[in-house]
């Protein structure tokens, strides 16, 4: 949903407009559950356990074929497109924009983005501006289309394709926005592979924190599916859960973590947000804590894998693992999806697996880009 500050959650500065607030969820609130639930005499779940280590060990892999498209139609030559960016300071938007960039150029098209400045009022005229510009396609990415419900509607009138990136929850067509199709990873399946990894890693006994902004509803839906799927092995206890709304992250984080550690103590040997933009901003509080980077408690950013998320995990640094989107890769599959369009054929109906990455696979990188994607496509295109 990226941002670092990422993701489809980081997306909050242009969703805060049209987002409802949860009743009951303060800012900054912790809403863990009181009393503490006991520890089990006997931790662990083994059926729940084994489960969670057969699709980690899955997510972990980093070899495997692409599992994409492999047939559609030919390169439709000569078409401008347009990007209307949430703001190009999230990484994820920027890291997406960067792959359809390269894929246009591929397929011989133009590209221009125009950057939204992360407010209703910005893209708003950001996406009157592309709309003037009378493209082929426009890009709505990284930000609910409701906040330029106006503009969404006259590219309509005038017949122009919307393709989404994180625009809305799912992937896939939508009627309502007006989408061909939205590109981005299963919520369900990210919350899952979050909480298994927790769950396999702990090995069925852990105290986890969840940090979340239940002023968005994408981002309390992915939280609450999280807390269902910790819940599946009874050894992994959920300490609390914090609301920290995106935009406060840098204020409200380091509070709210030192007094998590004077609460919990190590009974925390866990976390997991709904962005990875918490860990960057806990880790000052950890470290003052004389907390070991590379110890308890143990973080997984449930979405996008932002750039520096790779560098605290890769350097060991308050971050173990990241649940990433492969943002090369989408920008490409958006090209493709609006050459589908062009021709007059569906969406492919792609959607990218969900991924673990973690030091031990990351290969150093800063991204997570797997293969056989570009050749896949520029053998679709007639281009390879």
């Amino acid at each position: 949903m990226p941002p670092n500050r990422s993701t489809a959650p980081a997306i909050a500065l242009a969703l805060a407009a049209a987002a409802t607030v949860v009743t009951g969820c303060e800012r900054g609130a912790s809403t863990g559950p009181a009393p503490l639930p006991a520890r089990p005499a006997t931790p662990g779940c083994p059926t729940a356990l084994a489960g969670a280590e057969t699709a980690v060990r899955q997510a972990e892999k980093t070899d495997f074929a692409w599992n994409g498209p492999t047939t559609g139609p030919r390169a439709v030559p000569g078409k401008d497109i347009v990007f209307v960016a949430q703001t190009m300071t999230n990484p994820g938007v920027a890291g997406t924009a960067k792959g359809v960039q390269d894929a246009a150029r591929a397929i011989g098209w133009h590209l221009r983005v125009i950057d939204g400045q992360g407010t209703p009022a910005g893209l708003q005229a950001a996406f009157g501006e592309a709309i003037a510009l009378r493209p082929a396609g426009i890009v709505i990415g990284g930000f609910d289309p409701l906040v330029t419900s106006q503009q969404v509607a006259k590219a309509g009138a005038e017949h122009i394709p919307l393709i989404g990136w994180h625009a809305v929850g799912s992937p896939g067509p939508s009627e309502n926005p007006p989408l061909f199709t939205n590109v981005t990873s299963r919520v369900e399946d990210v919350a899952r592979i979050s909480a298994d990894w927790i769950t396999a890693r702990s090995h069925g006994d852990a105290g986890v924190v969840l940090f979340t902004d239940a002023s968005i509803p994408f981002a309390r839906h992915k939280s609450d599916l999280i807390k269902k799927e910790l819940a599946a092995c009874p050894g992994v206890r959920l300490l609390a859960e914090e609301n920290i709304p995106l935009p406060d992250t840098s204020s409200r984080t380091p509070e709210a973590v030192s007094a998590l550690l004077a609460r919990f103590r190590d009974r925390w040997t866990h976390s997991v947000a709904i962005n990875d933009v918490y860990f960057a901003d806990a880790a000052p509080a950890l470290r003052a804590a004389r907390r070991k980077g590379a110890g308890a408690p143990f973080n997984i950013g449930a979405g996008d894998g932002d750039p520096s998320a790779f560098q605290r995990i890769n350097s060991r640094q308050f971050q173990t693992a990241t649940v990433p989107e492969a943002l090369t890769e989408q920008g490409w599959q958006i090209v493709d999806e609006f050459n589908r369009a062009f021709s007059g054929a569906p969406p492919s109906g792609y959607v990218t697996p969900v991924h673990i990455t973690t030091a031990a696979n990351s290969g150093g990188a800063t991204a997570w880009d797997p293969r056989g994607y570009r050749a896949a496509y520029l053998g679709i295109w007639g281009r390879g």
